[in-house]
């Protein structure tokens, strides 16, 4: 397929152009906490078609948001990865996410959810409740851990801490409720007051 263009000189336009089709900040946000198999991808991002999520992938990958390199035994998985023009993003992803958290209002039926999908709201609560430092996160199955420092910069990363300050256990529900402002982390988590 052809590279699609606005034919604007303008750097929103040309930012558009390298991560505006549909799936492509989704694609982005799902590796921002790290690196992710071609089967994980299509798992977390329901609604997607193989065709698009190769498409997509093969884009960033041209544009220099990702990268894809085989891994493990007789190199047979591929991995995909943020290169530092897709981590630069992260403040985009950020951006968008505080935007829309007003949005979030009620869970509708239809609504995929996924826990790590709160990554990004659940970092900006608990980094209005540390200055600095890691907190793993547990939602259900889910564990990811967060890092903010005293730059005010909030980050997640896969799986736990090596050495948390905190630990945050919530159930799928709570964390929902704090993600989306309903419920203070407070109210939610001792450790937080």
């Amino acid at each position: 397929m052809p590279h699609r263009s606005y034919d604007h000189y303008c750097a929103v336009s040309r930012a558009l152009d390298v991560v505006g089709d549909r799936w492509s900040l989704l694609l982005i946000r799902e590796l921002s906490s790290g690196p992710r198999r071609y089967s994980d991808l299509f798992a977390d991002l329901p609604g997607i078609s193989t065709d698009i999520l190769a498409a997509r992938l093969k884009d960033l990958e041209r544009d220099g948001i990702l990268t894809r390199q085989r891994v493990g035994p007789r190199s047979s998985m591929v991995l995909y990865e943020l290169t530092p023009a897709g981590t630069a993003l992260r403040p985009v992803l950020d951006a968008l996410s505080v935007w829309g958290t007003p949005l979030l209002n009620r869970r509708r039926s239809t609504d995929a959810v996924r826990a790590h999908w709160l990554a990004l709201p659940l970092g900006r609560a608990i980094a209005q409740h540390i200055s600095s430092g890691t907190v793993t996160v547990r939602v259900g199955d889910t564990v990811f851990h967060v890092v903010a420092d005293r730059a005010g910069s909030v980050s997640h990363h896969d799986g736990p801490a090596l050495a948390p300050d905190l630990d945050l256990d919530l159930d799928l529900d709570t964390a929902i409720a704090v993600a989306s402002g309903d419920l203070p982390l407070t109210a939610a988590a001792s450790g937080f007051e």
